[in-house]
């Protein structure tokens, strides 16, 4: 075999390695949510995304539609639509940062169901009486991580908890 062709196929495999990270690149440029902005009509939205799968009316009279990737999806398209069916905001609900917001002792269950939807998976803990809910999503759109909200039983904001997803961990799952 001729030294000659290892540096064509190695220029060759660069090539292709450069156009596959690019090809995913603009892959992750079309996410539903990056597709619109403020302005766009409802119309368009559902036209384009199918009809929200959740909406809730919010208290200043706007809607909020969602879009989940349920089950073991770690996506939601979230957009807020005047009552005129004019998009006032449009994002991926599921990121550390939004739910950083929630306010612990403040919100409810309805509050972190109208911003995040319903939960991927619920459960309870009879020995402290609270309610989980679990919200699956990708940190820095490359962790596999679970979300936990924990409600007592009128239904208020306890705690939350941020931890690797257990069916995407390869440290469980590799046993």
């Amino acid at each position: 075999m001729s030294h000659s062709r290892l540096p064509q196929a190695r220029t060759i495999t660069r090539s292709l390695m450069l156009a596959s990270a690019a090809a995913l690149l603009l892959a992750g440029c079309a996410n539903p949510w990056q597709r619109f902005q403020a302005g766009a009509s409802q119309s368009d939205l559902v036209a384009k995304l199918g009809p929200p799968k959740e909406v809730y009316t919010l208290p200043d009279g706007n809607k909020r539609l969602l879009w989940p990737t349920h089950p073991f999806g770690e996506t939601t398209t979230a957009a807020v639509v005047n009552p005129a069916g004019v998009v006032v905001n449009i994002e991926q609900a599921l990121t550390a940062e939004n739910f950083a917001q929630a306010q612990i002792g403040v919100w409810t269950q309805q509050d972190v169901q109208t911003r995040f939807g319903l939960p991927e998976e619920t459960g309870y803990f009879a020995g402290v009486k609270l309610t989980v809910w679990s919200y699956r999503y990708l940190q820095s759109n490359y962790w596999y991580m679970l979300y936990n909200f924990y409600f007592d039983d009128k239904g208020i904001l306890r705690t939350t908890q941020n931890m690797v997803d257990p069916l995407r961990d390869p440290t469980i799952n590799a046993m």
